[in-house]
């Protein structure tokens, strides 16, 4: 992704109406996945093994997929799917489905209410559209390259705090198996944002705390690594509303970049400069 994600202009080869159906299409398609896997919600699942854990992670993902994967190839035949939500870098030209079929999957697993599934439209490795339906409270956000950041059709917009002393931020802790370097780098910047900011949340997934800062309730949220299907939804849905995106540097950020900052405008310069620290 060559480029930084901007808040109104991530350009479209097709025209803003006809994605503006496929948007609405495509929320279609999501919520119906969301029913798939919130049928399978319920008591905790308790595993002995990682074996285990993994083959049940996995069930979860099918479950939606099997949802998911037929509706969106009927909508863009000709575009291909991303489903690994693990997977980074740039993808070839063209448009792709970039999924994250049961985002915060562990919490569903343990039966926390932090989970969703979402959809991102990439084109030539913009994204264009992308649609995160939280099954359990029955809440779609939606954002459309240029057209802005809705939740079920209210528009969102981030946080106008312009004092981070005053802000609350948020951060997603590293993947399992991290990297020893990002796993102690999480851990200094939760310690600086702890003497500059009011309050401090760690939790996972990625993607509800950007749905939180899209909509103003969370002003500042930063991550280390990621995956696309992490970061790209919210990312999209942040920028829409009015935010800042970049890594953890200030500098643009693509799904490439080591690290991810989304911010309101207000407060992004201050994040940066307590996570330079």
């Amino acid at each position: 992704m060559p480029e930084s994600i901007q808040p109104t202009g991530i350009a479209a080869t097709a025209g803003v109406a006809s994605d503006a159906d496929l948007l609405t299409q495509t929320a279609d398609a999501v919520r119906a996945a969301g029913s798939a896997l919130r049928e399978r919600f319920g008591d905790v699942v308790r595993h002995q093994t990682r074996e285990e854990l993994m083959r049940a992670l996995a069930a979860n993902d099918d479950a939606a997929l099997d949802v998911l994967r037929p509706r969106l190839t009927l909508l863009r035949p000709d575009a291909r799917l991303v489903d690994d939500e693990l997977a980074g870098g740039a993808l070839p030209p063209g448009e792709w489905w970039v999924l994250d079929p049961a985002e915060g999957n562990v919490n569903h697993l343990h039966a926390l209410p932090e989970w969703a599934v979402t959809a991102t439209l990439v084109r030539d490795n913009q994204p264009v559209l992308t649609v995160v339906h939280l099954p359990l409270t029955g809440e779609t956000y939606t954002a459309l390259a240029g057209a802005g950041a809705h939740l079920d059709g209210r528009p969102l917009h981030v946080s106008r705090t312009t004092d981070l002393g005053l802000s609350l931020v948020a951060t997603s802790q590293a993947r399992p198996d991290e990297d020893e370097k990002v796993v102690r780098r999480i851990g200094s910047s939760i310690t600086a944002m702890l003497f500059d900011a009011l309050v401090v949340r760690t939790s996972v997934p990625a993607t509800l705390h950007l749905l939180n800062v899209a909509a103003g309730r969370i002003d500042a949220f930063w991550q280390f690594a990621g995956a696309r299907a992490d970061l790209l939804p919210g990312a999209l849905l942040v920028a829409e509303a009015g935010g800042r995106i970049s890594d953890a540097e200030g500098r643009p950020w693509t799904p490439e970049s080591e690290s991810f900052l989304a911010a309101g405008p207000g407060v992004h310069a201050d994040a940066v400069t307590a996570l330079s620290r």
